[in-house]
């Protein structure tokens, strides 16, 4: 971040000026605040809504929102509303990415994060679970729909049912009308994408433009992604083997993987490591699912993907430590509301999950059914509700629409992003290949994203930065040692 942009914005503050977006109409003060891991002061808010639009005078609840200022004094009017992925993110936890991420379009534009009702501060389903017992059981012991149900207990006041995207956009579209922008600029990334479809479904004319990155249009089922990861696991199978370096440090590498899973199968590994965010010692048991779900969720970086091949060599030969790393970087990233996760897929998509799609989506030899199983496993005890047909309709626009696929995403393959370009009028779909979920984090994306809000021509963007960028070189050793 551009310390010297930002003194204009701390004078502001220290001499007690106040928020005001451009054409803003009356509303209450915004307050200034501190965000985690951003050093300077933003501004935070809170609105009330009704839990349930169809009842307005029922229960209200909060929505929670912050907003990272322009740099520039003469801003543009239009701000960028960052769209959580998930479903379960909170978007103003992941307020220092999108700081670091936009830091471009933040120079004259506002950047507003949006807590989705059920996560952060907007009245949030957190499933409090004991997580040290659950680390020590063994995959055959973990009762995931128990689960389910001491996280369904917390919330007997609320109506889960009113959780859903269609509710979060109109909470979204609460928040614009309240801080008075007139249009806003969407970003929506993975299950975010989503709801930015379906808020040009159901507010197109708040909409200047939208960027889906991780494209999962509604037509599509969220949940099964086991067909989606094993795809991505071959191509880093293929990777590795077309490196002379990879392909001599690890033969053989699916034969191993499957090894290592046969292995974990016949005799799960209890471990004593400290805690990622205590230090505290803590008990865990390495088992085939915890292991083939720590590949899954490496996959979804590049970062992590060129760890694969080392842990997989060495949890086979019983040394856990690279393991455990990964798993550990999975506890420490922003938290997951896991009860708006099911409000949300409980009631979109698994239902919508026929016989034929969890055949096929659990026909691969990398993870199987696992991830498919475990939410219709919770959503058996989660409170469901019929959604509309056409909630799931291919969404229709000719709104300025940017969308952006990773060829090595694990979950959201390219595939979906030209699935829902071809009802998107005047979109452009830009696929990165070296890029997995979420390309803006990784790839030069971010800067074309920043072009793009700023000319809404998705035809004149030079997408030649995403072909240039090399692949990682994958980690051969403790040393860290690349090809």
């Amino acid at each position: 971040m551009n310390n010297k942009g930002l003194l204009g914005v701390i004078f502001c503050l220290a001499a007690g000026w106040s928020f005001t977006p451009v054409h803003a109409q009356p509303s209450s003060a915004l307050e200034s605040c501190y965000l985690a891991r951003i050093s300077e002061q933003v501004f935070c808010g809170q609105i009330q809504v009704p839990e349930d639009y169809e009842q307005p005078s029922l229960r209200q609840i909060t929505i929670n929102y912050a907003v990272l200022p322009a740099i520039r004094e003469n801003k543009k009017a239009d701000p960028l509303v960052i769209l959580a992925g998930g479903p379960g993110q909170a978007a103003t936890e992941l307020a220092a990415m999108v700081n670091r991420v936009f830091a471009e379009v933040r120079k004259q534009r506002d950047i507003v994060l949006i807590d989705q009702r059920g996560t952060g501060k907007s009245n949030p389903l957190a499933c409090e679970v004991n997580q040290a017992d659950e680390l020590v059981k063994t995959d055959n012991d973990r009762d995931l729909a128990q689960i389910a149900r001491e996280c369904l207990a917390q919330f007997q006041q609320m109506d889960l049912t009113q959780y859903h995207t269609v509710n979060a956009i109109r909470d979204f579209e609460a928040v614009r009308e309240h801080l008075g922008y007139q249009q806003v600029n969407l970003y929506g990334g993975s299950y975010g994408s989503r709801a930015a479809l379906v808020y040009l479904r159901e507010a197109p004319q708040s909409v200047r433009a939208a960027v889906l990155d991780a494209v999962a249009p509604p037509d599509v089922v969220v949940g099964p992604f086991g067909r989606n990861g094993a795809n991505s696991f071959e191509l880093l199978l293929e990777q590795c083997a077309n490196s002379p370096e990879c392909n001599q440090q690890f033969p053989n590498l699916r034969q191993l993987y499957h090894a290592t899973l046969s292995q974990l199968t016949d005799q799960p590994v209890p471990l004593t490591v400290n805690d990622p965010l205590t230090n505290e010692p803590t008990a865990i048991t390495v088992t085939a699912g915890r292991f083939s779900s720590a590949m899954l969720n490496a996959l979804y970086h590049p970062a992590t993907r060129q760890l694969i091949p080392y842990v997989i060599q060495q949890t086979y030969r019983n040394n856990y430590t690279p393991l455990v790393g990964l798993l550990g970087s999975s506890m420490t990233q922003a938290q997951m509301y896991t009860g708006l996760t099911l409000s949300v897929l409980c009631s979109e998509d698994i239902p919508r999950a026929t016989e034929q799609l969890l055949v096929t989506d659990g026909d691969n030899d990398f993870i199987g059914s696992r991830t498919a199983d475990a939410f219709i496993e919770m959503c058996s005890v989660w409170p469901q509700a019929r959604r509309p047909d056409v909630w799931f309709e291919p969404v229709r626009s000719d709104v300025p629409t940017l969308l952006l696929s990773g060829r090595l995403d694990p979950v959201t393959p390219p595939t979906w992003g030209a699935l829902a370009a071809q009802t998107l009028s005047n979109s452009r779909h830009l696929i990165a290949p070296q890029g997995a979920h979420t390309i803006v984090s990784h790839t030069c994306a971010n800067k074309l994203v920043a072009e793009f809000l700023d000319k809404l021509d998705v035809a004149a963007l030079d997408d030649g930065c995403l072909h240039e960028q090399k692949p990682l070189p994958f980690v051969l050793n403790a040393n860290g040692k690349g090809m």
